[in-house]
């Protein structure tokens, strides 16, 4: 088993006066070769933007894209006439396919922060299709919950599905001192999107920071006094 732990504040980041993102793998300007993704995961950008900002209109083409917000929220409106905000318990997912334009905007009075993570698909030039779904309820019982996956094991469980039957991503709202395991998988990659936790056989991650496990075997994750949460990608391949 091989671990990885990748530091909030070792990421390349990009700032702007409306942006301040950092990005797990190479994106846009920062390129670097031995850092083009992870498995199946190709982005994992941690996102805060300015009140009225956003990105306007632009395009996407044969890529899986699941958005999970943290704070604030985040209008989304494309090219196939979809329209929807995003905020804190709702999972959205957009597969561009042959494909698809949009734009994402903060409307709202307050910084909006969250993380857009790109799966690459598992068949391409399909017609561009979106969805989202309300996840919140269901993550205070402190479980791994699957919440955007195309793995098997996960039919009829998951809130939404994504074109690509060999990932899944799952999220984790932690009580204090709580625990969970993580996954057995060939690749699995977890993100601590808020709070601090300690990872069995790696020790303590805090927010934004990331663990990359090839392959993962059931190791646990723990909660410390303030609670966390976690966003997971397990994938076979």
């Amino acid at each position: 088993m091989s671990v990885e732990i990748h530091r909030a504040n070792d990421r390349f980041r990009t700032q702007s006066d409306w942006l301040d993102s950092r990005h797990s793998f190479s994106f846009g300007p920062y390129y670097d070769p031995a850092n083009v993704g992870f498995g199946l995961l190709m982005v994992h950008n941690d996102e805060v933007v300015a009140p009225g900002t956003g990105f306007d209109t632009h395009p996407h083409q044969d890529v899986e894209i699941v958005t999970w917000v943290l704070r604030g929220a985040l209008l989304h409106q494309d090219s196939e006439g979809h329209s929807g905000i995003i905020y804190p318990g709702l999972v959205q997912r957009m597969s561009a396919g042959s494909g698809i334009q949009h734009s994402e905007r903060n409307d709202a009075g307050e910084p909006v922060r969250y993380v857009q993570m790109w799966v690459r698909p598992g068949e391409f030039d399909l017609t561009p299709s979106y969805q989202q779904a309300e996840v919140g309820e269901s993550l205070a019982t402190g479980e791994l919950v699957p919440i955007a996956s195309g793995l098997p094991k996960h039919a009829g469980t998951t809130a939404i599905s994504i074109n690509q039957n060999r990932a899944g991503l799952s999220a984790a709202r932690l009580a204090p001192g709580q625990s969970i395991q993580l996954p057995s998988a060939r690749h699995v990659h977890l993100f601590v999107a808020l709070g601090n936790i300690i990872l069995e056989g790696a020790g303590p991650l805090t927010t934004a920071d990331a663990a990359r496990l090839a392959p993962a075997d059931g190791q646990r994750a723990t909660a410390d006094p303030e609670g966390a949460e976690l966003l997971l990608w397990e994938m076979t391949d």
